[in-house]
């Protein structure tokens, strides 16, 4: 499940880190903020079918399983949509191929969190959890120095991040068992009244879900403030090329998986062990807001990899613990599982389509010129993202 979790995000997130942000400069020089809207995009997509297919997963009868078709399909979609991003004779096409590849591997990812939901004991979610969050924290850094390394060749830019997703995802398809699914029933008949009430569901009856889905929301919508522009922003402080960052953002990540390591797994094994959940995602959404703020008002190179390192330290915390949490909370595990994580999606998927939508903005006040206003940006997210982890202590049935 690391594995294949970290190669889908190779595949998956170095387009976002760093792939998407020299296609842009390459198709439209200077309208970097095309790459929000492109971005955008793609996460609305991801909003409007998500459930839509968490229901048909947890619906699927076939010999492997309900989970590994889907795993498959998106990893072929995924693959398709790597080329057409490569070859993009412009940026409308470039976006396109980005809604094939949040379509493609969105789906492989989702439904290997759903296969955590199916099998995982409470007694190993955060173990796990934190586990999975230091490889997928890591994963763009991986992805982001092989980038580095192919920033001239557009191909090999998306393809070879994709190479990696595909040999780790077919391992965990191929030496994972999933029952067969052939013989599943289902007391309520599937039809387009029934699949788009799926998209619902009653927050006063699950108020713990709904918390934690509200405190998801806040903290990744801050999160997609900080970091969808990062190229640009260590261009536009260290007076680079957007192309020249590469090297440096994949440094710097590489500096930051010690940190990444600490929140993740060190706030995931000692959840387990002390069997506390909410306080270490409030501490999270506190490390990540301090680190934002941090980088806003970075004079130098310095500065920033202290910023970098404490906003690595809160997402690494946040995407183990409240992955744990989520899973504590769930609501109709046995039967509506792909449902309620397709749900769950909606609480990344809106920041990520609303967000980079409405960063321009907050860019926008106060520019001079061509410099734009990043650190009004990263101040917001850096209020959001705190907000998120205050939220989620309003959680009663878990610690």
């Amino acid at each position: 499940m690391v594995l294949a979790q970290f190669g889908v995000f190779v595949a998956f997130i170095t387009p976002l880190a760093i792939s998407l942000a020299i296609r842009v400069e390459q198709l439209a020089p200077g309208r970097e903020e095309y790459l929000g809207y492109i971005t955008g995009a793609g996460a609305f997509a991801v909003m409007l079918t998500n459930p839509f297919f968490g229901v048909f997963s947890d619906r699927t009868r076939t010999r492997i399983g309900r989970r590994r078709p889907w795993m498959l399909g998106g990893m072929l979609l995924g693959v398709v949509s790597l080329f057409v991003m490569a070859l993009a004779p412009n940026v409308f096409v470039l976006g396109a191929g980005w809604i094939l590849a949040q379509l493609g591997w969105g789906q492989t990812l989702a439904n290997l969190q759903i296969s955590t939901a199916d099998r995982l004991p409470e007694s190993q979610r955060g173990k796990v959890a934190g586990l999975i969050g230091f490889a997928t924290q890591i994963a763009p850094v991986f992805g982001v120095v092989m980038a580095g390394g192919f920033s001239g060749q557009s191909l090999l830019l998306f393809l070879v991040p994709g190479v990696v997703g595909v040999v780790l995802v077919t391992l965990f398809v191929t030496l994972v068992h999933e029952d067969d699914s052939r013989s599943l029933t289902f007391a309520e008949k599937l039809h387009v009244g029934a699949l788009l009430r799926k998209y619902l569901y009653n927050p006063r009856q699950y108020p713990d879900y709904s918390w934690n889905w509200l405190g998801r929301f806040l903290f990744y919508f801050g999160l997609t403030l900080n970091t969808t522009f990062t190229a640009f922003f260590f261009a536009s402080k260290l007076e680079l090329e957007v192309s020249e960052v590469a090297g440096i953002i994949g440094t710097l990540g590489a500096i930051g998986i010690l940190a990444t390591t600490m929140g993740a797994i060190g706030g995931g094994f000692l959840s387990d062990r002390l069997k506390r959940r909410r306080a270490f995602v409030f501490a999270a959404g506190v490390v990540f807001a301090v680190g934002a703020v941090v980088m806003a008002i970075a004079p130098d190179l310095p500065v920033l990899i202290t910023g970098s390192l404490l906003t690595s330290v809160g997402i690494g915390a946040f995407s183990a613990v409240d992955q744990a949490l989520l899973l504590d909370v769930l609501p109709e595990r046995d039967t509506d599982a792909g449902r309620f994580m397709g749900i769950t999606s909606f609480a990344t998927s809106i920041p990520q389509a609303v967000a980079p939508l409405i960063a321009p903005l907050f860019l926008a006040i106060g520019a001079v010129g061509d410099q734009k206003n990043y650190t009004l940006l990263y101040a917001v997210a850096a209020v959001i993202t705190l907000l998120g982890g205050l939220v989620v202590m309003r959680i009663k049935s878990v610690r």
